[in-house]
């Protein structure tokens, strides 16, 4: 076998949105990174819809920036459509997506990768992990080359014997173009770890110059466009708007003509599709009631005439699919240049590896994203800088950075996966987090900036204006706090021409933002010194005060379950000497060996009484 002459701190398998993000967190910390891939050409592919962000999942991408991560950098450069989701409601569920220009979103990705110092790029299709003394040593690659290194990141996205079905057609593949990534799958079962089978599905890609756009409702998006990421100041690329389009009855009928081929219907596939983000034959079957599905038309790049139909994904036949598309107002003519389908893959149960990712049975062998059965680009990015940053932490022989469940959503995904495992793809909701209004979108850099300087993913320069933009915020806050209005005529004047009603007492300008339907714009009329103040700042300032009950209650929520999390369960502990607790939950915590009496408590029928028996045991434990 040909061995590389250099031994890496980490090895990455894989090079997309997880693995990306894991290979440059190693490789910005220090240490010498090598990315294996299928296909150097396709790093960073969106194989599935060209869009970052969305509910929940653009908590996640600020989250990423917040550590110093890349995937909102890279669609601040190449977004051609932002748009703030939830305006109307409330801070906690408002996120951010925008649409992609794929092509140029893969490109930058590729060219950041290339440019990075301590990362090296393969092209090469794993088939085995080099494992010595219950430990991973490196990978070798399906033409014998060996590739060693101190931690191992397998990032392997629908790969894992992939399968793609189109009607009942159907052909190993890791992605329409790739192919799949079968010995691996199998040497991972052969190592001890429990496989599963999930299933997703893509959309056909449609020639934009088929359709007939004046007959459909564009959709424009936001102006100015807000970006993701902290450090972008303003988007200056041309932005350009989709189109809205339904389905109809007709369309239904013609769906239904096509059951009897559909391989999601006739048992063909056997994963375990997203209950979320169904099918579009799915949908019509089970929803028998709704007369329409919305289509939103996205474009998938300014040079390209691609159009993404979301909201169609489906495994139908190519004659189904074209018919149903046909009888979809705007799309009478239309044409598909790439056909929807459905791909089945390998995961690996994720209670098998550990709040750091890294797998409990094979020491330095982390895992993220989709082999995790996690679904989406951002789920997959916020697992890979993780992953990244704690392969670096086990080559440094420090402790795992782990976030909880208070400090970010990232912290919220991985708690669910290693704790309750999952038996579908996973999707990040706003309604996964308890503590979502201290989570919110707006301040992933007041929670995670810290950490991602004191990680080392962050620079001094950046951390500088971060504390200045803390500062500012925590210099608004007294101003409010400290300047009073008392009850003289032209004050009482002032506040009732504002809309802000009447004062009896002296009062604040905090009391007065406090008030409902009080705009920070209207407190600025009452004192112009507050003008001084960015927007960010005010944005910040503003949250805090008028949310400030429900914020100190979700902090002393927070405080409650404290000593939980604090309470930590020593590594190799043995459940089956504890009297009292069952044999079920004896077997749950031996199978999953949770890291504290928090993580034990989230556990799927983990009672509070077996909590408290295990509270009591380990004090007497700890003398």
């Amino acid at each position: 076998m040909d061995a590389s002459s250099k031994t890496y701190d980490v090895i990455v398998v894989g090079a997309g949105h997880a693995g990306c993000e894991a290979a440059l967190a190693a490789a910005r910390l220090g240490h010498l990174t090598l990315v294996v891939t299928v296909n150097v050409d396709h790093i960073g592919e969106m194989s599935c819809n060209p869009a970052v962000g969305g509910l929940a999942k653009g908590h996640l991408v600020r989250e990423i920036d917040a550590l110093g991560g890349e995937i909102a950098k890279n669609i601040d450069a190449t977004g051609i459509q932002f748009r703030r989701l939830n305006t109307k409601k409330g801070p906690a569920v408002q996120s951010s997506r925008a649409q992609a220009d794929k092509e140029q979103y893969r490109l930058r990705m590729k060219q950041v990768l290339e440019g990075q110092d301590n990362l090296d790029i393969k092209q090469g299709l794993a088939d085995a992990l080099i494992v010595e003394d219950g430990a991973a040593k490196g990978i070798i690659t399906s033409i014998q080359e060996r590739f060693l290194g101190k931690t191992v990141i397998l990032t392997t996205g629908t790969f894992l014997k992939g399968l793609i079905h189109i009607g009942l057609k159907n052909f190993p593949a890791g992605r329409m173009g790739d192919p799949p990534s079968n010995k691996l799958s199998d040497h991972l079962r052969d190592l001890g770890l429990r496989i599963g089978r999930l299933k997703t599905g893509t959309t056909p890609r449609l020639d934009g110059r088929t359709i007939d756009f004046s007959r459909l409702t564009p959709q424009h998006g936001d102006e100015p466009p807000v970006p993701f990421s902290f450090e972008t100041k303003s988007i200056t690329q041309k932005q350009v708007p989709c189109y809205i389009t339904y389905t109809n009855k007709r369309t239904h009928e013609l769906i239904k003509t096509g059951l009897d081929r559909s391989p999601l219907f006739t048992g063909v596939i056997k994963g375990v599709g997203a209950r979320y983000c169904p099918s579009i034959e799915d949908k019509v079957v089970r929803f028998p009631e709704k007369s329409r599905h919305q289509i939103f038309l996205e474009p998938m790049g300014l040079g390209t005439t691609e159009i993404y139909p979301n909201g169609v994904p489906t495994s139908l036949p190519v004659d189904v699919q074209i018919k149903m598309l046909r009888s979809i107002e705007g799309l009478e003519q239309v044409e598909i240049v790439r056909p929807g389908y459905a791909i089945e893959y390998d995961y690996v149960d994720p209670v098998q590896i550990q709040p750091s990712l890294e797998c409990k049975a094979i020491r330095g062998l982390f895992l993220a994203g989709q082999i995790n059965g996690t679904s989406g680009y951002e789920e997959a990015a916020g697992q890979g800088i993780m992953a990244g940053i704690n392969a670096v932490q086990r080559v440094r022989e420090e402790p795992p950075i782990v976030l909880n469940r208070e400090q970010a959503y990232i912290g919220v995904m991985i708690d669910d996966l290693v704790t309750k495992g999952t038996q579908e793809p996973y999707r990040m909701f706003t309604s996964r987090a308890e503590y979502r209004l201290l989570l919110r979108e707006d301040n992933a850099d007041l929670r995670l900036r810290e950490l991602g300087h004191q990680i080392g993913l962050v620079s001094d320069a950046l951390y500088e204006k971060f504390k200045q933009k803390r500062e500012e915020i925590e210099r608004l806050l007294a101003l409010l706090s400290d300047v009073r209005l008392n009850p003289q005529p032209d004050v009482i004047h002032t506040l009732e021409d504002l809309g802000l009603g009447s004062i009896s007492q002296p009062v604040t300008l905090k009391d007065l933002l406090k008030r409902p339907g009080a705009e920070f714009e209207d407190i600025a009329k009452v004192d112009s010194r507050i003008l001084s103040f960015d927007n960010e700042v005010a944005e910040q300032a503003t949250i805090l005060v008028k949310y400030d009950g429900y914020i100190r209650r979700q902090m002393e929520q927070v405080e409650r379950v404290k000593y939980l999390e604090g309470t930590r369960i020593p590594e190799g502990f043995d459940y089956q000497d504890i009297p009292g607790l069952s044999n079920e939950v004896k077997e749950k915590l031996s199978r999953i060996r949770p890291i504290s009496l928090g993580q034990a408590s989230r556990i799927s029928g983990i009672t509070p009484a077996a909590v408290s028996i295990l509270q009591i045991y380990l004090k007497k434990l700890a003398g």
